[in-house]
């Protein structure tokens, strides 16, 4: 199947508060979306970190409303 899209696309305004690793940021349509993982070692670390521990108890953390 064959499709032809033709776009235009205006954005005046655009804020991204964050883009974590299995985040995915599509403006417009696209045949498909791959995967690209970089994974770097500066640190230069040769052996695995110890497993994190809870300390004290969980916490709510209440979030702000957004501005409009």
């Amino acid at each position: 199947m064959h499709l032809t899209i033709h776009q235009s696309i205006s954005i005046q305004f655009i804020k991204v508060g964050s883009i974590s690793n299995s985040s995915v940021l599509q403006i417009g349509s696209t045949g498909s979306i791959q995967s690209k993982a970089d994974i770097y070692n500066t640190g230069g670390y040769t052996e695995p970190a110890e497993p994190a521990e809870p300390i004290g108890e969980s916490a709510i953390i209440r979030l702000q409303k957004p501005e409009t």
